[in-house]
């Protein structure tokens, strides 16, 4: 079925077509002795004498001439063109004749819509070749009620072919409902490409929050340690509970985002969030600070996966890639701005202000995000065109709504809010299954979701072992202060920042190179079935290369520590490293909400899961290692692993397919044996 969206656009089209061929009708007809023999019945257009029928047929090919009196209105502006009415309904059907030569056909419920309107104005009928005008209120009130029965028939069969193919596919019938009636491919957001990547980008802001409050604590840890008289292994402990909290708490929050949506759980996670800021901000305590440290960390953590779930809902795979890189960039700066600002905050005003500057940031976000930030959940607002539960809303919202109100006309503005009040009836009890955690367990048992988060889990590995080290290997090669070692990590942030952006239109190019092998047209903004699309090769052919060579690039990393050269040598691979690692794993993320978009949260979650519980292993057996066998053995051994475990992705790319096609048999045949019948 059509979207809000697209039912007003087509609106709003046809409508400046009008206006345009009134004017060049009028100035044709009195120029073109072709025109001047149309005042002849034999003269008229095919279209017109086959539909000289009392009935109007239903048919959507039919076009304008489907309705009995847009033929009567045209005959009459042919022979009266003094009327503005009845030129308009002549222009109305030279506009329409112009783009059906064109194959652009409009839906159905427009016409009609716009049929109403000249009825509105003036009501004929035609017997014959005779012309007879009907003005009486009677005869207005049948010809209204012929026409609003026709759409209401047509929405009718409509609703009724919607409704059997998402009874009998399910979630899957409903992700791939790819055209309207006409055959046309419907958008696949009602957000244009500027506003989707600028609302893609406020969540990624939203979500910088997360690394930034894990990185601004660092520098602190000395002064805390001393304020509240502990040791550092117990100010350390406060990290041990953040990374426990970061790697639970998404478990749940991301399943209730795709049950009640992505707006309310940003919400929530800003009330956590701010909370644990201002608690920790007025502190003094150390039981206070680890309990806090875990509500900030559940606040923030929350944030950090939505982003993702919030891109998936507004792209398709042809341009999912670029857009899983916007929401990646902006915390990637977290990583390498935290350490600066929380050293120079901690060094100049203070442990407690690095709290409070996240509190006055946090308000920020807030501000922008409240307002201006819509729902984007495709279970709650499908492509955006169905408006949220009002206490769900924003001003974005409104201003989409009323731009829908405004470019519909006056029939066709009841046959969407027709179907706007049969969705919120459906919406008014919704079924929100509670967040259950084993959920996400059970996605990471699935073959393709478990394996390839297995070696993305591996390459963090890696990642996080790097960078736990350079605090003391760094301190104690170069003999850096705290904040000279914050600024080590900007090569890190920078190397990580190009890779959002460059990885992005790489993984979509790669798509759209396969897809051209195959014969197929991917489309900004249209969704294509790809059930039988080879996506997981045309994702992970371009992590491949990256992954090799940021695996060099670390074995460089840790041997430039080794043999103490110049700094510039390991800032170098570091950037490269970052750069490397960052893309393989934004593939790697891509790949997964292509394979499962309508569980993008829960899909984000189990990643965050997986990644955050081996980068805390991975960074608490780093430093016995180092210590063991050197600095450069140990990377060495971490790069090694991510070449051994490359043939994991190899094994996703050639069963990746199989394992897909058997997952839609099976939900098939569990569907068959529920009694739902089968799609023909």
């Amino acid at each position: 079925m059509p979207s809000l969206k697209a039912l007003a656009i087509q609106a709003e089209s046809i409508h400046a077509e009008i206006q345009e061929a009134t004017t060049d009708f009028v100035a044709e007809r009195s120029a073109s002795p072709e025109l001047a023999q149309l005042e002849h019945v034999d003269s008229w257009p095919s279209e017109v004498q086959g539909h000289r029928s009392d009935t109007p047929t239903t048919e959507p090919d039919a076009g304008f001439a489907s309705a009995q009196s847009t033929v009567g209105l045209t005959k009459m502006a042919l022979f009266q063109p003094q009327s503005t009415a009845t030129r308009e309904a002549a222009a109305l059907w030279w506009a329409w004749k112009h783009l059906h030569a064109q194959n652009k056909h409009f839906h159905t419920h427009t016409i009609l819509g716009r049929c109403r309107l000249l009825i509105d104005k003036t009501i004929c009928k035609t017997h014959g070749d005779t012309l007879v005008l009907q003005s009486t209120p009677e005869a207005k009130e049948v010809e209204i009620n012929e026409i609003n029965e026709i759409a209401k028939t047509t929405e009718t069969n409509k609703t009724a072919k919607a409704t059997e193919a998402a009874e009998t596919m399910g979630a899957a019938a409903e992700e791939n409902r790819l055209a309207d009636s006409n055959g046309n491919v419907m958008p696949w957001s009602v957000w244009s490409s500027r506003q989707r990547k600028l609302i893609v980008l406020t969540a990624s802001f939203a979500s910088l929050l997360s690394p930034l409050s894990s990185q601004i604590y660092f520098p602190a840890l000395g002064a805390i340690a001393r304020d509240l008289q502990v040791s550092d292994s117990l100010v350390n402990l406060s990290i041990t509970t953040y990374v426990i909290l970061q790697a639970i708490a998404p478990t749940f929050t991301a399943q209730l985002s795709d049950e009640v949506g992505r707006r309310p759980l940003y919400m929530t996670c800003f009330v956590l969030y701010t909370g644990a800021n201002i608690g920790l901000g007025v502190q003094h305590s150390y039981t206070a600070l680890l309990v806090l440290r875990c509500v900030q960390s559940a606040g923030s953590s929350g944030m950090a996966t939505l982003a993702s779930a919030v891109a998936t809902d507004l792209t398709t795979p042809a341009e999912r890639g670029r857009y899983i890189a916007y929401a990646a960039a902006v915390p990637m700066l977290g990583s390498t701005l935290g350490p600066i600002i929380g050293g120079l905050l901690a060094q100049f005003a203070g442990w407690h202000s690095v709290f409070w500057f996240l509190v006055a940031l946090t308000g920020v976000v807030v501000l922008v995000m409240v307002p201006l930030f819509p729902e984007t959940c495709r279970k709650i607002v499908d492509d955006g065109s169905i408006p949220p539960q009002r206490w769900n809303r924003c001003y974005a919202n409104v201003l989409l709504e009323n731009r829908l109100t405004a470019t519909s006309q006056e029939g066709l503005s009841q046959l969407l809010a027709a179907r706007t009040e049969r969705d919120a009836r459906a919406r008014a009890r919704p079924r929100v299954r509670l967040p259950n955690p084993l959920a996400t367990l059970r996605l990471l048992l699935q073959r393709e979701c478990g394996v390839a988060l297995l070696y993305s889990a591996l390459l963090c590995c890696s990642f996080y072992a790097t960078l736990s080290l350079i605090p003391s290997q760094f301190g104690a090669v170069y003999h850096f202060n705290e904040l000279q070692i914050a600024l080590c990590y900007i090569p890190f942030g920078l190397g990580s920042l190009v890779a959002a952006f460059h990885r992005g239109r790489m993984l979509d190019a790669n798509l759209q190179r396969h897809a051209r092998r195959l014969g197929i047209v991917l489309e900004k903004n249209r969704n294509t079935d790809l059930a039988d699309f080879p996506i997981e090769r045309a994702r992970l052919e371009v992590a491949l290369p990256t992954i090799v060579l940021g695996s060099a690039s670390m074995v460089g990393f840790g041997w430039m520590l080794h043999a103490q050269v110049s700094l510039a040598g390991p800032l170098i691979f570091l950037f490269v490293m970052a750069f490397c690692i960052s893309s393989s794993l934004n593939c790697v993320v891509c790949l997964m909400l292509d394979v499962y978009p309508r569980q993008a949260g829960a899909v984000t979650a189990a990643n965050n899961l997986v990644r955050c519980l081996f980068g805390a292993a991975a960074t608490a057996v780093v430093v016995p290692m180092i210590n063991g066998i050197g600095v450069g053995w140990a990377i060495t051994i971490f790069a090694v692993i991510n070449i051994i475990a490359l043939p994991l992705l190899w094994y996703v790319m050639k069963r990746g397919p199989v394992w897909r096609a058997a997952t839609r048999q099976k939900n098939l045949d569990k569907k068959a044996a529920q009694g739902v019948p089968q799609a023909v």
